[in-house]
């Protein structure tokens, strides 16, 4: 039975879906393969030749894992809509001009932060990454205002600030790759749409004053529309290669909203260089994921050594 085990395990490996589902596929795939070599050793092989053969008909782990993953990986229209609800709730502060205020603000946040919490808490569902990508996205910006503090203090607070900043992505970023490098970009796509406002307002010249958001709240507001149609498609989709393009030019699409809104106070280079880093974060958790397994691959090499 160690082969069976072996391609169970292996399986297992390439499987990127939901933990619940993916249990379920492993455990019918496992009695599939327990059916197939009863009926090879009853037409006469052993019990090693039949449960070798009947992984060889199932066909290759990386190959099952891929259909397996088309089958079940389309998330319901249900999901798909509470994915995108922490970008709509945002496009709404602006559209309708909540967000100076207070009270709304407030809301939002502790309806995001008990979201997160309960996603966490439940097995990490796939509507959860949207959500938790807000909850970065204060950190990123406080440490991106840093350079309105007076004199030298900006680069000092900034220095001691940015180490904090990548700790804590990393961090999240690599409990998330656990998982699947796509639902970290997934959760990493609202940050360098925060940043790409904050350029496009201005940064540099002045804190941001309420005139300034006023006018572009209705710009602002259709850029996180643009990311909530983003995490509706990105889980409505089945294949790998349509998810990961989704992020990338739906991405580039809200970060040109912005790009368009603020074209007199940051010039072009500036903003290609914005959408040059927003691919490379959007695309790092898939770097951290091939050196997990090139990691995990080396340790399970000395230990079978």
């Amino acid at each position: 039975m160690t082969v069976k085990s072996n391609y169970l395990d292996d399986l297992k490996n390439h499987l990127r879906l939901d933990p619940t589902i993916q249990t379920d596929v492993v455990r019918e795939l496992g009695a599939h393969l327990e059916d197939r070599s009863q009926e090879l050793s009853e037409s006469g092989l052993s019990e090693e030749e039949a449960t070798a053969t009947a992984v060889e008909l199932l066909g290759s782990p990386r190959l099952v894992a891929k259909q397996m993953y088309e089958v079940y990986s389309q998330g319901r229209w249900p999901h798909a809509l509470f994915a995108a609800l922490p970008h709509f709730l945002i496009a709404s502060l602006f559209a309708l001009h909540c967000w100076h205020s207070t009270g709304w603000l407030s809301a939002t946040l502790v309806a995001v932060i008990c979201v997160v919490i309960y996603g966490w808490c439940h097995g990490k569902p796939a509507w959860l990454f949207p959500w938790l990508g807000y909850c970065l996205c204060p950190v990123v910006a406080v440490g991106t205002l840093l350079i309105y503090l007076p004199g030298g203090w900006a680069w000092l607070a900034a220095a001691a600030y940015a180490p904090l900043v990548l700790f804590i992505l990393i961090s999240v970023t690599k409990q998330t790759v656990k998982r699947d490098w796509l639902f970290a970009s997934l959760m990493l796509l609202p940050i360098p749409m925060v940043l790409g406002w904050i350029l496009a307002l201005g940064i540099g010249e002045r804190l941001l004053s309420y005139e300034q958001l006023y006018n572009a709240a209705p710009w602002i507001a259709l850029s996180f529309a643009v990311l909530a149609v983003t995490a509706a498609t990105f889980i409505r989709i089945r294949q790998r290669w349509a998810k990961a393009g989704a992020l990338i030019i739906l991405e580039i699409l809200a970060l040109m909203i912005a790009a368009w809104a603020g074209k007199n106070a940051v010039s072009f280079w500036v903003w290609l260089l914005l959408i040059l880093l927003s691919l490379s974060l959007l695309l790092s958790p898939a770097l951290l994921e091939q050196r997990d397994k090139k990691k995990l691959s080396k340790e399970s090499s000395k230990l079978t050594g």
